[in-house]
């Protein structure tokens, strides 16, 4: 893969708590410009940029974010309040705090009330890495298979550890055909975002990523 077609894959991300309506803007319009797959924003902005941008560019938001421990209803809610919103990929956090309780039922429960709410809008489980054992990962690799989520995902960015090819590998040996892979979190260079794109991830979450590609190309 060359290097500007990673731009292709990110979902250029802006969701720090302080970030401004001019900070937003500026993200949305560099994603137009450099061609992104969206932008991942918060759920606040999603009805203005969609009325600012239309069809020029796709919307990404997050639920249940960023601990994943809201009720199943909430994050319900909040997929039907985004996707009314204009966004057309939610990211959910899973419920954490469920999966290191071996409460793998509830998750399965959850994640499958929040795929429904979805329909035909993509669906990314965040599935948190850095707080999760081998096995716990894997058994999230089959869930998220099972409800027919989009993507497994794997952080966050506000976690104690983003993204590792390790855990890239571990998903692709345990998850479906059908599911593909969001690497997010720490990625913050053109290297980074090439070894895990050839990794096989379909999508990056970066903030960094798209102005330096931009930038070295002069797009």
């Amino acid at each position: 893969m060359e290097e500007k077609d990673i731009l292709k894959l990110i979902d250029h991300t802006q969701l720090q708590a302080n970030a401004t309506w001019e900070d937003i803007v500026s993200l949305c319009d560099e994603a137009v410009k450099y061609g992104t797959a969206t932008v991942c924003i918060p759920q606040t902005y999603l009805k203005r940029v969609h009325d600012k941008y239309g069809d020029n560019l796709k919307l990404c938001t997050v639920i249940g974010f960023p601990l994943g421990y809201n009720s199943a209803h909430s994050k319900v809610v909040e997929a039907q309040d985004s996707i009314a919103d204009g966004a057309s990929e939610i990211d959910t956090v899973v419920n954490i705090s469920d999966v290191k309780n071996h409460r793998y039922d509830e998750v399965k429960k959850e994640l499958a009330m929040i795929k429904e709410a979805c329909g035909d809008k993509l669906l990314k489980v965040i599935i948190e890495t850095c707080y999760l054992t081998e096995e716990e990962k894997i058994e999230l690799c089959k869930i998220v298979t099972e409800v027919k989520a989009d993507y497994i995902k794997t952080s966050t960015g506000f976690g104690t550890a983003g993204a590792t090819i390790a855990d890239i590998e571990l998903f692709k040996k345990h998850i479906g055909p059908d599911v593909k892979i969001k690497a997010a979190g720490g990625i913050r260079t053109i290297e980074d975002a090439l070894a895990y794109a050839e990794a096989g991830c379909s999508r990056i979450g970066s903030s960094k990523v798209a102005p330096l590609i931009a930038a070295k190309y002069n797009l």
